[in-house]
């Protein structure tokens, strides 16, 4: 089968469209002929070592994949060849023929387009685990989602409102307001580093945030952190910009504020009943018409290379898949 390597862990700028074989499902475990595949920062993190799990070279990066099932594992009994899924496998999706685990592969309803469940796993679930499981969001509660126009932003907007909460983006430029305005969020700004937390009182009324969801880090942090509310709860669910904060540990002692830390690969693995109920829900609302993703662009297989480099460019708008 076709397949895009990491074959030096140089990054995106390293993958190569070679043929490969991956071999029959072990115990647990699908095979899935994929069709649509989703792009992830960790697919970026993965190519250059440095994320939580790490195959042997050569690997096919790839974290979530829709497709339907050629083989099953030995204790498999959900699911069967011919199923319409959807499946987080950590890596191996950019590739004709992918193995996902069976806790974390979902049935796809037959009216929900393989395009659109490959661009909803990774995001909105880290999202849905991160809003619901995590924060504990209620109704009418503030959300602030920093680097709002990427995946996992527009992820969080379209939650956070499904959710109840009043949602307000926080971007870059009068392009991504735009953008996140049109993606549901109740008000979207524009932020600097040397007003950020000044921004984040002035939109709440002076009172804070009372969830934060950041998957940017970096310097961004600490002055978020500033700009919460009294019992706020900040998740913390990457570091897009590049490096890891330092947070002073006074800040949310005097707020009594929660640092909440949200890595959906340990989630589904630890806890897989309760992310297959939020899949449910992700899925029930795309069937409803309450969630539709946002895709900026469909790449073939061949151009993997160049949708990762724009995910890492910070260019895309929403989310960007290949189709297989």
């Amino acid at each position: 089968m076709k397949a895009i390597l990491t074959k030096d862990l140089s990054g995106p700028e390293g993958l190569v469209l070679e043929n490969h074989e991956i071999g029959p499902p072990g115990p647990g475990g699908l095979k899935i002929k994929v069709k649509y595949a989703g792009v992830n920062f960790p697919d970026i993190l993965i190519s250059r070592g440095k994320y939580q799990f790490q195959p042997e070279l050569p690997f096919s990066p790839g974290g979530e994949v829709a497709g339907i099932i050629q083989e099953v594992g030995e204790g498999i009994a959900d699911f069967k060849p011919g199923d319409r899924v959807l499946s987080g496998t950590t890596w191996g999706g950019f590739a004709e023929e992918a193995l996902g685990f069976g806790f974390n592969t979902h049935h796809l309803p037959d009216d929900v387009p393989f395009k659109d469940a490959a661009a909803v796993m990774m995001t909105h679930g880290t999202v849905i685990h991160a809003l619901k499981d995590r924060a504990g969001i209620k109704k009418d509660e503030s959300l602030i989602v920093l680097g709002a126009s990427g995946g996992i932003g527009t992820a969080a907007i379209q939650v956070g409102k499904i959710l109840g909460a009043k949602v307000i983006a926080l971007t870059s430029s009068k392009e991504k307001i735009m953008f996140c305005l049109e993606a549901g969020a109740d008000e979207a700004y524009s932020y600097r580093l040397d007003d950020l937390k000044e921004t984040i009182k002035t939109l709440t009324n002076g009172k804070g945030a009372d969830v934060i969801l950041d998957p940017i880090g970096g310097d961004y942090a600490e002055p978020a952190l500033r700009g919460i509310a009294p019992m706020g709860r900040y998740l913390i669910v990457g570091f897009a910009a590049g490096s890891v904060p330092k947070i002073p540990l006074n800040l949310p002692l005097l707020k009594s504020a929660s640092l909440v830390g949200v890595f959906w690969g340990s989630f589904f693995r630890n806890f897989p009943q309760e992310n297959k109920a939020n899949i449910h829900h992700i899925l029930s609302w795309m069937q409803s018409g309450k969630l539709t993703p946002l895709v900026d662009e469909v790449y073939p297989l061949a151009r993997t290379r160049e949708a990762l480099k724009r995910l890492q460019d910070r260019s895309v708008k929403g989310k960007v898949i290949v189709k297989i």
